[in-house]
């Protein structure tokens, strides 16, 4: 689907056989691209050679079209799938009118250099065809169009922030300091020793004040 009004020369628009993961997937994993998928769609590629950009570390995004049989989110299958293919790739999730997008920071797995590693993965909530907000921004290097568009997925973030590196790093910990603030206000809950209710309140108090500036 023409999502983002690409340039020509990025489409592609090929199908997908869902039995191309079949080396990759156990069986329940089968059965999870059969009964969820409806069809898969290689739509554009974003290269140095079709949008006439540089790239540094990110050499080509691809973007694929996955159409569901009925609406649900298919993290799973997005994972295999990202883990397979050797190239940084923007997914336009859709059922029906209704559509969800989802692009994953990922590196080469040190242990098998055909398969990948997911560092973050940034994803839309789902929104109607006709009320997109999110764009692909054609602008300074194939890295830099990656790092924008993760960038739309992401919460609101400070300037500081200036690559994917940088931004998965920070939802990382912002994810890991607000996991901490819950479980130890469920642990001064339980606790009754008045030494140790200090101890995590100052934790607590630590971490709420590190949450505060990374909101900023």
């Amino acid at each position: 689907m023409d999502l983002f009004n690409l340039p020509y020369n990025t489409i592609v628009q090929r199908f997908v056989a869902k039995s191309l993961f079949d080396s990759v997937t156990n069986t329940k994993q089968k059965a999870m691209f059969t009964n969820d998928v409806a069809k898969m769609i290689w739509c554009n590629t974003l290269s140095s050679e079709t949008t006439n950009l540089p790239h540094k570390e990110i050499e080509e995004i691809q973007i694929f079209s996955i159409e569901l049989k009925e609406q649900k989110v298919i993290k799973s299958i997005l994972e295999i799938i990202d883990k397979t293919i050797p190239y940084h790739i923007i997914f336009i999730v859709t059922c029906r009118d209704e559509v969800y997008l989802s692009a994953s920071a990922k590196h080469p797995s040190p242990l098998c250099s055909t398969k990948f590693v997911i560092d973050w993965v940034y994803t839309s909530p789902w929104f109607k065809k006709n009320e997109n907000i999110y764009c692909i921004n054609l602008k300074k290097d194939i890295d830099t169009v990656f790092f924008d568009f993760c960038q739309q997925l992401s919460p609101k973030l400070n300037g500081s922030i200036k690559n994917i590196a940088d931004l998965t790093a920070y939802n990382s910990r912002l994810t890991s300091v607000t996991r901490e603030i819950e479980q130890l206000k469920k642990k001064m809950l339980n606790c009754y020793q008045f030494n140790k209710r200090v101890e995590l309140n100052l934790r607590l108090k630590e971490l709420e004040e590190e949450l505060k500036e990374l909101k900023v």
